[in-house]
């Protein structure tokens, strides 16, 4: 019973684990089925949409395709155009290049038929020129059998006397021009200078280079000193001169470069010596009261000056440097009174020849503005001046005045010769300067010796109180060439032997003359 339980059992058991197998495959195998339906299916729709893709990717190739079909037939087009364009115009061109051979050709005709024609009008040229020399010939023959002189000695009779009137016409008329010219400008000229000199004449007054002080008693000079010298140290440093003080007696003499506070220094003494405190700190107090009134007195004389000259419209700083013109000299001129009278001489020049007169005077009077200058800045002082003038606003004509009136080459204007005759005529006046007469002397006689130390040079002579040197050279020995180098060594070597004021100005003239006896 057991047994038989056990058995049933057990066939129960693998019964329901065949069934359980047998369901199992059943199962798969449907899913199996059903996965071969999806993998149908999805090769369908796969196999469907790569149709699709390859239908658009032929319409998207065709579409290109006949998109670049119709570039091609576009550009193909258009240079269907250029091409008959350019055809055309090439077919113009040979229709003008046929009508310009055309042309060419009958022109060539014309010519050759031209020079046919005056080929047969050469020939007969040359046929009535052999006629006429043949009848010159027969003349000129006939005609030294009847004179009896040949052809060659009657052209020269012919040419000499033609050449003897020819030189005497031409030497008479230009000895009457150069006598004509001359007589006119030297008339007009002396017209002028004599017409404005005799409308003025300036007082002269010469100052010295330095200063002298007259003291009332010997005792002041020791005053001045002070203890251990110390007043005169402070008077020293106040005023920037030198005191030298030796043994003539009641007198101390004041040095300087800057004739300004040689004045001051003057100026101070005085007032010290007046009142009798002579120390360092009143020393300094009076010479800083007397540079304020020398500076005011030196704008009232600038102003006053200007005005008297009815010149307006001046800078402050050019008033005052007119105004501090009163305390330069130049070979003992006074520079104040010489740019007075140089503006005076100018503006009278400028009225006889219809120019602008208060223009004249205005350069007449600052043309040596720059002596106020050239003992502080380097160069010469018309260079200064007319720098100075040109930054204080003045006209180019007043500028170029002042900067060549020493006749430095630049002379090229009306108002810049006036300015330069002015100034010889004021400096060169008798009295107007005074010097040594034995360094005056001496500075010609150096300055021609150094011009005669050349080689070619026959003369040389010192002009214009020394501020010219003019040499004759022998014309067989030099050429017009050399002459300019003799000039520039000759400048040169003056420069660097001799000290001298200003400029020298060097001419060198060279002249041929011919001398021919009349029998």
């Amino acid at each position: 019973m057991n047994m038989g339980l056990i058995v049933f059992f057990i066939v129960g058991i693998a019964l329901g684990f065949a069934g359980g197998w047998l369901g199992k495959l059943l199962l798969v195998r449907r899913d199996a089925e059903k996965l071969q339906g999806l993998s149908r299916r999805i090769l369908e729709e796969a196999r469907k949409e790569a149709d699709s893709i390859k239908k658009e990717a032929i319409i998207q190739a065709k579409e290109q395709l006949l998109k670049a079909k119709l570039e091609f037939e576009r550009e193909a087009k258009e240079k269907r155009k250029e091409l008959e364009s350019v055809e055309k115009r090439i077919n113009n061109k040979e229709d003008s290049l046929e009508k310009r051979l055309e042309m060419l050709s009958r022109k060539e005709n014309a010519i050759e038929a031209k020079e046919q024609s005056l080929s047969d009008r050469e020939t007969n040229i040359k046929e009535k020129q052999g006629e006429v020399q043949r009848l010159l010939q027969e003349q000129t023959l006939l005609l030294q059998q009847i004179s009896g002189v040949s052809q060659q000695e009657a052209k020269d009779i012919l040419l000499k006397m033609m050449e003897a009137e020819a030189k005497r016409d031409a030497a008479g008329l230009i000895r009457r021009i150069e006598e004509e010219a001359k007589n006119v400008a030297d008339n007009a000229a002396r017209e002028v200078i004599a017409f404005a000199i005799q409308r003025y004449a300036s007082e002269y007054v010469a100052e010295n280079t330095v200063t002298t002080v007259s003291l009332p008693n010997e005792e002041t000079k020791g005053k001045i000193i002070g203890r251990e010298g110390r007043n005169i140290r402070a008077i020293e440093a106040a005023t920037g001169v030198d005191l030298i003080i030796d043994d003539t007696p009641e007198v101390v003499v004041i040095s300087s470069f800057d004739p300004v506070r040689r004045e001051v220094a003057r100026i101070a003494i005085e007032k010290l010596i007046t009142d009798g405190r002579i120390q360092p700190g009143r020393v300094e107090d009076v010479v800083k009261k007397v540079e304020a009134d020398l500076d005011s007195a030196i704008r009232t004389l600038g102003s006053r000056t200007c005005f008297d000259l009815g010149i307006h419209d001046l800078p402050p700083e050019v008033i005052s440097l007119i105004g501090s013109l009163k305390y330069r000299t130049s070979y003992s001129q006074n520079i104040l009174q010489h740019s007075i009278e140089v503006a005076h001489l100018a503006g009278m020049m400028a009225a006889e020849l219809k120019m602008n007169i208060a223009e004249a005077k205005r350069a007449g009077l600052l043309h040596d503005i720059g002596k106020a200058l050239d003992y502080k800045l380097e160069g010469t002082h018309a260079e200064l001046g007319a720098d100075f003038a040109r930054r204080h606003g003045e006209k180019a004509q007043i500028v170029e005045a002042i900067a060549s009136h020493h006749n430095d080459g630049r002379l090229n204007t009306v108002l810049a010769v006036l300015v330069q005759a002015a100034d010889s005529l004021s400096a060169a006046r008798p009295g107007a300067r005074r010097e040594m007469m034995a360094s005056y002397v001496k500075r010609l006689k150096d300055l021609e010796t150094i011009a005669s130390s050349f080689k070619g040079v026959d003369k040389s002579f010192a002009i214009q109180a020394g501020r010219e040197i003019r040499i004759l050279v022998e014309s067989e020995k030099m050429s017009d060439d050399e002459c300019f180098v003799l000039c520039k060594d000759v400048a040169k070597k003056i420069e660097s032997d001799l000290i001298y004021p200003g400029q020298i100005k060097v001419t060198v003239i060279r002249e041929t003359r011919v001398s021919e006896m009349a029998r």
